[in-house]
């Protein structure tokens, strides 16, 4: 039966590997072995995953309880500093400190999330915070103790080998992850209630990660021949390989993509040239993806591969249905731009088809006549629903004609900052009455917060950031009118910058004409 199965493992490598005169049946089956290790290595990885977002789930599940039975609790009675309310509003001292401490921590003493700037234009990066750190360095610990443990580091022949086939595999297994939290609806974003800001950090570290194996995978490949022959031949024997090999020349180009990647990727780049690092960005991964494919033999291997590109297809598929399906018939979607005062656009978005707008809510607008095909996020300020102006079938007779008769009105107020916003502001203040109406699609929404729970709601806000607050006051408001709320008392804090604050004040009153 050992026979049996030594051949079984061997019948599993690539036919070019087994027919390679350089290995001995000896080493054949030592490369099965440790083919069969690394498997294991990469269920290690696989089992963190299910793990992490199990506990996550558990954690999201008991918050989410614990703010249903709050809000029941205080439905309609008392006042938001006695009674029932006082009971919720005295915290519970473990769980506040692991909160103060670790959860919604700064990394440091003071800056948390805050963007690091050379200028006012210049971003380096955001710093993380102390929760989110923990779990980029335990990652990056994992990845490094996956990579080194069970290879024979005493016996250079082998440790070649394995090193070269370990950091290979395990930057093939990373880029499930990669791929799945690069997505917008990536499903780990409703099951565990992150923002995809956060998904968004994790994403570009395990980039790095997937980047540093792929350089080490070559690296162990060049140390072969190098330390293995003498230099003359080593490095005729590795330009012979490139030139020659499909296997390695692919190799070569997938290293070189994600390499690009990386250095293409740094905060000060992304936010100046957004645009044009979004076209590079999906440009070299392409290239990566089509390189690492062809320079794969083994078939496990390619199953990684698969599962992470299905990932991004589906999430892509899902975004184009809903644009698609919110944007198109009834005339299309309209976005009419106004310049404001203080460097700030309003735009007015009249929606193809009728939505329903939850406070804490973004989306994406996609403005071909000023930006092509990209998209940029942004807070919507207000959303109401009103009878369609081009809706001619008169009186509705069923369901769909009363949707059909709605047509959704939303409201964003932009600062105007560089690239997309800075080219919309100008063109809108180029235009006759500082203002200009084009086609446009919008893509959501995403995210929701609720406040319902609390009794005493407290908001913050600067500038045109009030555009994302007053959603919710409203919504709160409503609530405590309809009795559908446990908040009694909203706290409303705007910090207006001078002297060169947008007037975002007259635009407020546009919001809802209906209520003031």
């Amino acid at each position: 039966m050992a026979s049996l199965s030594r051949w079984a493992l061997l019948a599993a490598l690539p036919s070019a590997l087994a027919a390679a005169p350089a290995y001995t049946p000896e080493q054949l089956a030592r490369l099965a072995k440790a083919g069969e290790e690394n498997m294991r290595v990469c269920k290690y990885i696989g089992w963190t995953w299910a793990a992490l977002v199990g506990a996550m789930l558990v954690y999201r599940w008991s918050l989410e309880l614990l703010c249903h039975v709050r809000k029941l609790a205080n439905l309609n009675h008392g006042t938001s500093s006695g009674g029932r309310q006082k009971y919720f509003s005295i915290p519970d001292e473990k769980f506040s400190a692991m909160k103060n401490h670790l959860i919604t921590a700064p990394l440091l003493k003071k800056r948390h999330n805050r963007e690091f700037k050379l200028s006012a234009a210049t971003n380096v990066g955001t710093l993380p915070g102390r929760l989110q750190t923990l779990f980029l360095v335990g990652y990056l610990a994992m990845s490094v103790a996956l990579t080194v443990i069970t290879i024979d580091w005493h016996t250079p022949d082998q440790w070649y080998d394995d090193g070269l086939n370990r950091t290979g595999y395990l930057a093939v297994m990373n880029m499930i992850p990669l791929f799945v939290l690069a997505g917008r609806n990536n499903p780990l974003i409703f099951l565990l209630g992150i923002s995809f800001d956060t998904y968004n950090l994790i994403h570009r570290w395990i980039g790095r990660i997937v980047v540093f194996e792929a350089v080490a995978h070559t690296a162990f490949w060049l140390a072969k021949k190098t330390f293995t022959m003498p230099d003359a031949k080593a490095w005729a024997v590795i330009a012979s390989s490139m030139a020659h090999s499909e296997k390695i020349m692919t190799g070569t180009i997938g290293t070189f993509a994600f390499v690009g990647l990386l250095l293409s990727s740094p905060s000060i780049f992304r936010h100046a040239f957004y645009e044009t690092f979004l076209h590079i960005h999906i440009i070299l991964a392409i290239v990566a993806i089509v390189g690492t494919w062809m320079h794969i033999e083994e078939e496990k291997s390619k199953v990684f591969l698969v599962a992470a590109v299905s990932f991004w297809i589906i999430e892509r598929i899902i975004r184009i249905v809903s644009i698609i399906r919110r944007n198109v018939g009834n005339g299309g979607t309209k976005a009419e731009v106004e310049a404001l005062p203080g460097d700030a656009v309003r735009v007015t978005l009249r929606i193809a088809k009728p939505w329903k707008f939850r406070p804490g809510q973004h989306i994406y607008m996609y403005m071909p006549s000023v930006g092509l095909w990209t998209s940029h996020p942004f807070s919507l300020a207000w959303s109401s629903e009103d009878d369609d102006p081009h809706n001619e079938k008169g009186l509705p007779m069923s369901r769909q004609d009363i949707f059909a008769a709605k047509q959704t009105t939303m409201s964003l107020i932009i600062r105007r900052r560089t690239g997309f916003t800075d080219t919309m502001f100008k063109k809108a203040e180029l235009s006759p009455a500082g203002k200009f109406t084009t086609t446009a699609f919008v893509e959501g929404p995403y995210g929701n917060q609720s406040f319902a729970s609390y009794g005493t709601v407290m908001l913050f806000a600067a500038g045109v950031g009030i555009t994302h607050q007053v959603p919710h006051v409203r919504d709160l408001v409503a609530g405590y009118s309809n009795g559908t709320v446990a908040t009694r008392k909203v706290v409303l804090v705007w910090i207006i910058p001078i002297p060169r604050a947008p007037r975002v004040d007259p635009a407020l009153d546009d919001f809802h004409p209906r209520h003031g």
